[in-house]
């Protein structure tokens, strides 16, 4: 199976031809994004390891290579240290991509292309993620924060792709897409292609579930008699 659409293709050679934007950050910026993105790699490889819930932030702070003062000021709990790590994964996989307005290509195709390039970026953190995901569910509150991080990403995936996401119907449209992409992310985790065929099939397949679903639903309403 085509990694990508022709038309998605293009998009992204001509979006890796663009200049990259000029840093409007200080020195002092970019070395605590520097330290912000040490603790999340060393937290995500320690989850890896030992899994998410047996790590401590002293265990966190020493594989960063800090003081537990130091990583209180940057990244004060395990919590803000998921909530930087889910910008940075937001942040790799809107970067670059052409406006939704100025694309030839389907929401579908768009879709289809920007969730990738999500799974693209956590792939250095697969172990990571696995422990993550084996372990957020017998911790509700962190399980329910996570959840909420999980619909805000979605938001700006659907956004970027064209998808209204704004009122109740919108809503409804990202959480029916984070159903899709939690199963797609199962997939992902246990996908050992080297071209990630196994979840680009699944995620082929969930979208186009998702597309049914969105073109039966004014039918439906038309003969409940809904306006």
């Amino acid at each position: 199976m085509a990694r990508r659409p022709a038309r998605a293709r293009k998009t992204a050679e001509k979006a890796a031809r663009k200049p990259a934007p000029k840093s409007t950050k200080g020195v002092s910026g970019k070395a605590a994004e520097a330290t912000e993105e040490r603790i999340v790699d060393a937290a995500l490889a320690l989850a890896g390891e030992r899994g998410w819930r047996t790590i401590s932030l002293a265990d966190i702070a020493e594989a960063a290579g800090m003081s537990l003062a130091a990583l209180y000021t940057v990244l004060p709990s395990k919590g803000a240290i998921l909530e930087a790590f889910a910008r940075r994964i937001d942040r790799a996989t809107l970067a670059g991509l052409e406006p939704a307005a100025e694309s030839e290509d389907s929401v579908r195709d768009r879709l289809f292309e920007i969730i990738m390039r999500s799974f693209d970026a956590l792939e250095p953190h697969k172990r990571g993620v696995a422990a993550l995901m084996a372990d957020l569910p017998r911790n509700p509150l962190a399980l329910l924060c996570q959840g909420t991080r999980l619909l805000r990403s979605l938001s700006w995936i659907a956004a970027a792709a064209g998808v209204e996401t704004g009122g109740p119907l919108g809503l409804l449209r990202v959480k029916a897409l984070a159903t899709a992409y939690i199963w797609v992310l199962r997939t992902w985790l246990g996908d050992d292609t080297s071209d990630k065929a196994r979840t680009m099939e699944a995620l082929d397949r969930a979208l186009k579930n998702l597309e049914m679903l969105a073109t039966s639903l004014p039918n439906l309403r038309r003969a409940r008699g809904e306006a």
